[in-house]
């Protein structure tokens, strides 16, 4: 049992250390510091496993074991984001707390106790809270994370776009969205943007032409030229124009499709523009609504100096729970064995299936590209990029 005897407060000011201390924690020493704290107050021998890039395994960054996510006590944590117990017999009970900032998920703790009670978990479930804060400051910073999170040589233009893109997931009480991009260390043009500030998302998705690394400079040239427009005060038009304009002075022999949405997260108000790009998808109610999210035919990005026009920006109001799905052609176009393509219904029934299923969007994603990487035996001709955008106004219960 942990030790009752020890002053109730010990936990807090232990845990008060580990903050401060996290400022100049070399990122490394975050399972050692989590095993002195969990030793300390009884709890047993704790340690720390982060997911790899393609969301497979979990590995521990104490000594890179692993663990399948799928089929195991651990990787049920990291999928549901909650708790599990299981029985253990050298130590009593194996735990596995996930490790969630915010909506991204990074892993899982692990701990090995003889006995758990509420107190305990509350303890546990603060410092497994504090890790993944102290993980997501620090894995932009330290190649202690890359390192333990890589089961491939990544190439240049991986490398250099990884580098532009956000997390994988951001969220509010209102809206969560979700990206995954494959190949995972093979990247050509593929990326994606979200952000959240004044009570709105932004998002997008870009493909660049090729599959090179001129293609994924233009990329991120046009990842740069969107945040700089944004952040100057810009909206949907300006980050087009933006962009059209840069691609056309510093790449005018490249080009990229895009798709760019701005959606009111208090009122399900969606403004949106595509360039080029594959029409997004709406699912309402288990179902597609058809070319809910179709506009007009317009020129990709970087060649809209071309167009007698200037560019439209479309609205359109959601329902709450309304998924939204922004993909690019390599998710659709995927050959399996028999030269047989992923498809469009494919992918948007493996969604309703996994969301009537009552799936976070995060884990539904996740095996959605398992999926599209499992029919072209993982040997993907082309970027495959998906996003999904879920809007649901009054938080659901936890």
């Amino acid at each position: 049992m942990p030790d009752e005897t020890l002053p109730l407060n010990l936990g807090e000011e232990m845990l008060e250390q580990f903050l401060t201390s996290g400022r100049t924690l070399d990122p490394k020493d975050a399972p050692r510091i989590a095993e002195q704290y969990t030793r300390a107050l009884g709890l047993g021998s704790s340690a720390v496993y982060l997911t790899d890039i393609q969301q497979n395994r979990l590995v521990a960054l104490a000594d890179g074991r692993d663990l399948p996510i799928e089929g195991t006590l651990a990787g049920r944590a990291f999928r549901t984001g909650t708790m599990q117990v299981e029985e253990d017999d050298a130590t009593g009970l194996a735990v596995w707390f996930p490790l969630v900032d915010g909506a991204e998920r990074l892993g899982v703790l692990s701990l090995r106790t003889p006995a758990l009670d509420r107190e305990a978990v509350r303890r546990c479930r603060l410092v497994a809270a504090l890790l993944a804060m102290v993980i997501t400051s620090k894995r932009d910073t330290s190649d202690s994370y890359a390192h333990g999170t890589r089961a491939d040589t990544m190439s240049l233009p991986s490398e250099m776009l990884r580098a532009f893109l956000p997390p994988r997931t951001v969220c509010t009480d209102r809206v969560i969205s979700t990206a995954v991009l494959e190949p995972a260390y093979r990247l050509g043009g593929d990326a994606f943007e979200h952000s959240l500030a004044d009570g709105v998302l932004h998002a997008a998705v870009l493909d660049a032409m090729g599959h090179d690394l001129a293609s994924g400079l233009t990329a991120a040239l046009a990842l740069a030229a969107c945040r700089n427009a944004r952040r100057n005060g810009g909206d949907v038009p300006d980050l087009i124009t933006t962009i059209d304009d840069t691609l056309h002075e510093w790449f005018p022999d490249r080009f990229a499709t895009g798709v760019f949405l701005r959606l009111d997260i208090a009122t399900g108000t969606l403004h949106w523009a595509n360039c080029g790009h594959p029409q997004p998808l709406l699912i309402r109610a288990n179902e597609v609504v058809p070319d809910a999210l179709a506009g007009p035919d317009e020129l990709p990005l970087g060649l809209g100096h071309l167009g007698d026009t200037p560019r439209s920006v479309q609205t359109f109001s959601l329902q709450p729970g309304d998924r939204l799905l922004l993909y690019t052609d390599g998710v659709v176009d995927a050959k399996g064995a028999q030269h047989e393509f992923f498809g469009l219904e494919r992918f948007t029934d493996f969604v309703i299936r996994t969301t009537a299923a009552g799936e976070a969007a995060p884990e539904a994603l996740r095996r959605l590209i398992h999926a599209i990487l499992e029919h072209q035996d993982e040997g993907l001709t082309d970027d495959a990029t998906i996003m999904i955008i879920e809007w649901q106004p009054v938080a659901p219960p936890r």
